[in-house]
């Protein structure tokens, strides 16, 4: 799950360097900030999931 995440943030990425809007470039950015955060939320409770077991 946190890899399909990450690769959200990838598109996110390439969205804002693509468009002209610098409103939306400056949004996408945030966007996939979030989705790297989110990611390393899911990863970390994976590892403590598995350190558990």
């Amino acid at each position: 799950m946190a890899k399909a995440i990450r690769k959200q943030a990838q598109t996110a990425e390439r969205v804002a360097s693509a468009t002209a809007d610098a409103i939306v470039a400056d949004q996408m950015r945030s966007l996939a900030r979030a989705f790297r955060s989110q990611a390393d939320i899911l990863k970390k409770k994976e590892k403590k999931k598995k350190k558990q077991s």
